[in-house]
């Protein structure tokens, strides 16, 4: 029985951060798809990294073609168009990500876009958030991994430090994974999105007859101002939605009326007149209704009310 050699892939020891891991996750993931075993080794000893098979975020090479992605080097290993720096995540990626996203460009960037960038940019030291108060930021990724470090008081506990890290590597691959596969799906739903808006004949509100993401809604319609509101499917109901007036603001081209925000069933019901009328947000930007007729007459009532006065 043929019988193949497992994988060496080295890292560096110590402390871990989000790009070694996530870096490990693609790799682990990409050695999954593919049926090939690996050991994974945390060390800086200059010997066994260079008789390592694969080696990221260490050694001071980068170069694909003998899996070698580090960017701690002079000059370090390349910027995107950007500007945002690589790291060791970046440079996986690079090679990797295209054989994961069976070299569909639109996924592979929008992966890169949304979970490599800003893990490479905060790993060379670019925010690319501002916090609302000192010492105030988002949990997140980096809140998740800060967490699996050793305290002052595990100290030199290498073993579960390690054990840490490989925690995190099967998760992080789970995650990589199921972010590959919908990606996939909010590409095809954008495609969606784009058909709807074509053919409707109002284009102050469009219907989506599916669960819709925010993300995908503001990526295709940004362009088109005139759409105030769409209506989708929102789990058994039906939702109308107000559209935002760009990506990066709650800020809604037109919100629903006042005096509906906070109100749900016989109250929202008897103020809009709208039979099934389920719920409306306090932020005025969602607007629920049990049925797709509810959900149309939601949004053509929201439509028509004036704006308040400045």
């Amino acid at each position: 029985m043929f019988w193949k050699k497992k994988k060496k892939v080295v890292t560096h020891c110590g402390s871990f951060h989000a790009d070694d891991v996530f870096a490990c996750a693609t790799l682990a993931l990409y050695f999954k798809k593919n049926n090939i075993k690996y050991s994974l080794e945390r060390t800086r000893d200059e010997e066994r990294i260079t008789k390592a098979d694969y080696v990221f975020d260490v050694g001071g090479i980068y170069d694909p073609s003998i899996n070698r992605f580090d960017h701690h080097q002079p000059g370090g290993a390349g910027k995107r168009e950007n500007d945002i720096p690589y790291a060791a995540f970046g440079l996986v990626w690079k090679t990797y990500g295209p054989i994961l996203c069976e070299n569909n460009e639109e996924i592979i960037n929008d992966i890169d876009r949304r979970l490599v960038q800003p893990i490479d940019a905060i790993d060379n030291g670019i925010s690319i958030t501002e916090p609302s108060d000192c010492g105030l930021y988002d949990y997140g990724i980096h809140g998740i991994i800060s967490a699996y470090q050793n305290t002052w008081k595990e100290g030199l506990d290498t073993k579960k430090q390690f054990e840490s890290f490989m925690n995190l590597v099967d998760f992080f691959e789970g995650i990589l994974e199921r972010e590959i596969e919908r990606s996939a799906h909010r590409i095809e739903m954008m495609e969606l999105i784009e058909d709807a808006y074509q053919k409707a004949e109002n284009k102050e509100i469009i219907e989506i007859p599916y669960h819709v993401g925010v993300g995908a809604l503001v990526q295709v319609l940004d362009k088109y101002k005139e759409v105030m509101y769409v209506v989708s499917r929102s789990n058994g109901n039906w939702k109308a939605l107000a559209m935002r007036k760009s990506p990066c603001t709650f800020e809604n081209r037109k919100s629903m009326p006042e005096n509906w925000g906070g109100k749900r069933g016989e109250e929202l019901q008897e103020i809009t007149g709208v039979s099934d009328a389920v719920f409306c947000h306090n932020a005025l930007f969602l607007a629920v209704a049990k049925s797709r007729l509810g959900a149309w007459q939601l949004a053509e009532l929201a439509l028509i009310e004036k704006e308040p006065s400045q």
